[in-house]
């Protein structure tokens, strides 16, 4: 049973009578307790919707076209708390965080439903055999699941979770019943690395054609790691083997089903001072948000924009100064781009910096984790000209914050320059550079 918390004015619920602060308790008959039940139940064309108000149940008779909402709101999207994370993983990014960040940074999600509307990776040790029927009689798809490992032994061992061996029977009875996966690894040097990675890979490919895709991805590693398993880093060499193990499988399965299935992370590449594969290596970028491929997309957008940079150019003014901020790791890679754009563009001045985290430690050389402490502290005193450029990645999804809790107009005010975030494409970053 959920809380109404309002109900939309000439909406058909509003038309039908049901009220805010009613009780949701079932639709057709089917009790609803979060958002995917009140999506699938909510599809039929012919709807009846029982309520309570002031402990009485109330039946309401709706009529609409299928998949049509009917203008009802919650309390919270999911209709229901955010499932937590049980597991205590040895690579946990979150428990390598300094106190004294906003709260919201601290919880860790491995919630099923948040899988399935924004993407997010969970480690299956949260479901039960019902949430498994559920997502197959909803058919639920696809479902994004961090796996690291296919050895019972070693899942529990690295999640620190008794039911992290036993879960991967989920993987078989979702790909059975035609559920798509798209399943990450996280490497750890000498835990789930080697033999044990190929013995991952090859499982994972005998789940195929459910098994869409799979990300190999460095564990990150900050400075924050006191009491906590001791990890190391992988040194640029044994990067390079990674990435010829991944895409020796990567090879095989693409002349047998088509596709790659595994991809290595941007991280790795860069680490290993090796050139990133061409846009056709991705395919889809299905392993986008985890790091895979992100640059290649970057420079692949950014060089079909230049194809129409006369639209822009008109309106350029000339003279016109900006500055970049990126992490260790992208900075060829930009730095690159803004040569190509400066040679095409006459009287555009770009300046690059790349910014060390001292904040999380010298590990971490990724842009999304900068904070606007280290790139005040390092820009301060340098020519930034007339705007600054960040990547949006390092603010929440609202755009408001970095992760130490800092602002961009606070770091506007410090820098004495107009801080602008664009995300990571290539056309905005045209057009951010260009002012127009």
């Amino acid at each position: 049973m959920v809380k109404i918390t309002s109900v939309c004015r000439h909406g058909r619920a509003e038309k039908a009578g049901i009220e805010p602060d009613d009780i949701l308790i079932s639709i057709n008959g089917r009790e609803i307790n979060d958002v995917l039940d009140y999506r699938f139940y909510l599809a039929e064309r012919d709807i009846s919707v029982r309520v309570a108000r002031n402990g009485k149940e109330l039946d309401f008779q709706i009529k609409k076209k299928e998949y049509d909402d009917i203008g009802l709101d919650f309390e919270t999207p999911l209709m229901d708390k955010k499932h937590s994370c049980e597991n205590k993983c040895v690579f946990c990014f979150i428990d390598q965080l300094p106190r004294g960040l906003r709260d919201s940074l601290y919880f860790k999600d491995d919630d099923s439903r948040l899988s399935f509307l924004h993407g997010n990776y969970i480690t299956l040790t949260n479901l039960h055999d019902r949430d498994i029927e559920r997502i197959i009689e909803m058919h639920i798809s696809p479902v994004n699941v961090s796996v690291h490992t296919t050895n019972p032994e070693l899942r529990v061992r690295m999640m620190h979770n008794k039911r992290a061996g036993e879960v991967l029977k989920y993987l078989d009875r979702l790909a059975e019943a035609g559920i798509k996966l798209c399943c990450q690894i996280v490497l750890c040097k000498g835990l789930n690395d080697g033999d044990e990675l190929d013995r991952t890979m090859r499982e994972l490919e005998g789940l195929y054609p459910a098994m869409q895709s799979t990300s190999i991805v460095p564990a990150g590693l900050t400075k924050f790691r006191d009491k906590l398993y001791p990890l190391q880093s992988f040194s640029g060499d044994e990067c390079a083997r990674i990435i010829e193990q991944v895409n020796a499988v990567g090879d095989r399965c693409f002349e047998k089903y088509g596709t790659r299935l595994f991809y290595p992370a941007d991280e790795l590449y860069i680490k290993a001072g090796k050139p990133l594969p061409d846009d056709s290596f991705y395919e889809e970028y299905a392993q986008i948000e985890n790091g895979v491929g992100m640059l290649t997309e970057l420079e692949t957008e950014f060089s079909a924009e230049l194809e129409y940079l006369s639209e822009y150019t008109d309106r350029f003014i000339s003279g016109r100064e900006v500055s970049i901020a990126t992490g260790y790791a992208a900075y060829e890679h930009i730095s690159a781009l803004c040569s190509l754009l400066r040679s095409k563009v006459e009287g555009l001045k770009i300046n690059v910096y790349a910014i060390k985290n001292n904040f999380f430690g010298e590990e971490i050389t990724v842009a999304g984790l900068l904070t606007g402490t280290d790139m005040e502290e390092q820009l301060k005193g340098k020519a930034l000209g007339d705007a600054l450029l960040i990547p949006s990645a390092t603010l929440r999804a609202e755009g408001d914050l970095f992760l130490d809790g800092g602002t961009p107009e606070t770091l506007s005010d410090a820098l004495g320059v107009e801080v602008i975030a664009v995300d990571n494409r290539g056309d905005e970053l045209i057009r951010a550079i260009l002012g127009v």
